[in-house]
């Protein structure tokens, strides 16, 4: 086993916007909420200070199929609806980092 070398990066998709511009996103979360599977991604950055100086953009997309019932990414159109799944989200990422810096308190 210590042979085998496991490498962690990023879960990295790259989207193209309805002007056909691509963009490059981390994808931070994912969840099932009422039969639906939702995402939420920042724009990708490859190094922390990028990320840091970013304007902590973040983009909440939803599973959806195309004409060729290919899976596929689409953002929420019902503000309701947006506003519901990103008050979900915010409360997940923060717990998630809340417990990194836990972790980190432990290693001092």
């Amino acid at each position: 086993m210590a042979d085998e070398i496991m490498e962690y990066g990023p879960d990295l998709y790259t989207l193209v916007d309805e002007e056909g511009e691509e963009q490059t996103f981390e994808l931070l979360d994912c969840m099932d909420y009422e039969g639906v599977t939702y995402y939420a991604l920042v724009p990708y950055s490859p190094t922390a200070d990028d990320l840091i100086d970013g304007d902590g953009e973040l983009v909440i997309l939803k599973a959806d199929k195309d004409a060729e019932g290919e899976d596929m990414m689409v953002s929420i159109d019902d503000d309701e609806e947006f506003d519901r799944v990103g008050e979900i989200f915010l409360k997940r990422i923060e717990e998630i980092f809340e417990g990194e810096d836990d972790e980190e308190d432990d290693f001092e």
